[in-house]
């Protein structure tokens, strides 16, 4: 069954090596060297440049529409026929954000909340950004509800490293 995997920087190439995975996005600061696993290929690399911040906040670079809409559209282009790694620095916050955007907007129907509970118990240290749900919230329709499922789930625990995890997405349906 495809997968989104969850994981920090640190833990990619175990993560890729030992998922099998086609894919990989990145959400982390401008300039952070991001070794990609030579089985990724480079137009199956998602690079999107952001700080772990919620309110803009002088010379750091606030997630936006843009970087969820380039997320979203990735994505869904995904043949899901083999595992997706998405990191950030720690594997606590942007990460775990994108899984839970990415696995709202590839099963539409999926109660928000039964998905962040999953989340939760799949990693103690999940701390989805706030501001990447409110924005896939608003892109995918969602009414809020992303934003409160992740709100009930509450802050995970403090970690310097997250716990990795994955969120099973049911097949493509072409």
């Amino acid at each position: 069954m495809p997968a989104i995997h969850v994981c920090s920087l640190a833990k990619i190439a175990n993560v890729v090596d030992k998922t099998g995975a086609s894919h990989l996005v990145t959400l982390i600061t401008e300039g952070t060297e991001v070794p990609r696993p030579a089985v990724i290929a480079p137009e199956r690399h998602l690079f999107l440049a952001m700080h772990d911040i919620t309110e803009a906040m002088e010379g750091m670079v606030l997630p936006s529409q843009r970087h969820v809409e380039d997320y979203l559209d990735f994505v869904e282009a995904w043949e899901r026929d083999s595992p997706m790694v998405v990191h950030c620095f720690a594997g606590i916050s942007r990460s775990t954000a994108a899984a839970f955007i990415g696995a709202c907007a590839l099963n539409p129907k999926m109660d928000e909340e039964d998905l962040a509970l999953q989340i939760r118990e799949a990693s103690p240290t999940a701390t989805p950004n706030a501001r990447l749900v409110e924005i896939g919230d608003a892109l995918l329709g969602r009414q809020g509800r992303m934003s409160r499922a992740v709100k009930r789930i509450g802050r995970g625990d403090f970690a310097y490293e997250g716990v990795p995890f994955a969120l099973h997405i049911g097949p493509r349906e072409d």
